[in-house]
């Protein structure tokens, strides 16, 4: 430990990202990327803003794509802000609205940039145990003295929370901010975003990483009442102004713009997965019931660790979580139903050994 620290890198413990493994003939399903390309109109965007912008500085306010996302939930642009991807988004909102001193809450098997960011921000903070099935004990959120962050759908477990469940945790908490974490929300049924105008504690983050195949370009947005983004706004201008290159604004709102290549990518995923969770359950595996583009899954007969390390073996990387209570589980991204034809031929060949 260098004499040199100050006390905020002293007390950090920070995120370990998912192998990133660059070999052509890895199947890689453990960081839940996309496996389909973004739209090609996303591409088309990004040439031509290369060919002709670059010496200038971008927008500040990113006021097109506000504009276009606010138009896909029917929110101005005041009700949105956009970031360097949803974990910057993520980073502001801790500091916009948690306070040091006074604890927050989120789920004790959730995503583990949440402690990260609660130690680097000098914030406390109260991990509620999940239930036994992996769902939410919705009362045990009440009446934070912080307030609440949690992802729906979870991860890595892949459940998603009816909104009604997430309304009362929002409205149990009245003067406190819950932060929804909707990274996968599109492999799901509704966003809590159709909520925000009902409720101004309420902020909705998402990502464009996931369903919008766009996890190189960096870009998430958070959704909330105007005074919410307001404080975004503040924290990420004491920090830079120019937040989103030009080719990620361009290239985002070309993916906002196609919707149709959106539908008919999730659809695909959404089909894979419901297939791959029939195939895993044939081959003895316990898979939770997923709303994400990943599954979580068991074996009754051998080890998660012992799982990802054969997998690995063969070319075949998928997360493993050495965390007690999901340490006997593997989450799995979906990937082409190529990808997921390999993976299967693999667990046979492991569990017939």
């Amino acid at each position: 430990m260098s004499k040199f620290w100050s006390s905020m890198v002293k007390r950090t413990e920070p995120y370990v990202p998912g192998e990133q493994v660059i070999q052509q003939d890895i199947v890689k399903l453990n960081t839940n990327e996309n496996p389909y390309p973004p739209s090609p109109k996303v591409v088309e965007a990004i040439r031509v803003e290369m060919e002709r912008n670059l010496q200038l500085y971008p927008s500040p306010t990113a006021d097109d794509l506000r504009k276009t996302i606010g138009r896909q939930y029917g929110l101005a642009a005041e009700e949105v802000f956009v970031g360097n991807g949803s974990d910057e988004v993520l980073a502001f909102s801790f500091m916009a609205f948690f306070e040091p001193g006074q604890p927050i809450r989120f789920p004790d098997v959730t995503y583990s940039f949440y402690p990260v960011y609660a130690k680097l921000f000098d914030i406390p903070y109260e991990e509620v145990a999940l239930n036994t099935d992996f769902t939410l004990p919705v009362d045990k959120f009440f009446r934070s003295e912080g307030g609440v962050i949690l992802p729906n759908p979870n991860a890595p477990t892949s459940l998603y929370a009816e909104l009604d469940l997430i309304e009362e945790i929002v409205k149990n908490n009245p003067d406190r901010v819950v932060i929804i974490d909707e990274a996968y929300i599109d492999f799901a049924s509704r966003s809590a975003a159709e909520m925000i105008h009902q409720y101004d504690n309420l902020l909705v983050v998402q990502t464009t990483s996931k369903s919008r195949s766009l996890a190189g370009l960096r870009v998430g947005f958070a959704m909330g009442s105007p005074s919410l983004i307001e404080a975004l706004v503040r924290i990420k201008d004491s920090f830079n102004s120019y937040t989103l290159d030009r080719l990620a604004l361009v290239g985002a709102q070309a993916a906002f713009e196609d919707e149709a290549y959106f539908n008919e990518t999730t659809a695909k995923i959404i089909a894979t997965r419901e297939q791959v969770t029939v195939e895993l359950g044939q081959l003895g595996f316990t898979v939770l019931p997923s709303q994400a583009n990943f599954v979580f899954a068991r074996h009754e007969r051998i080890s998660a660790e012992s799982l990802y390390d054969e997998l690995k073996k063969e070319g075949i990387l998928v997360r493993y979580f050495n965390k007690p209570g999901i340490d006997n589980y593997v989450r799995i991204t979906i990937g082409t139903d190529k990808r997921m034809a390999r993976l299967f031929e693999t667990l046979k060949e492991i569990l017939t050994t």
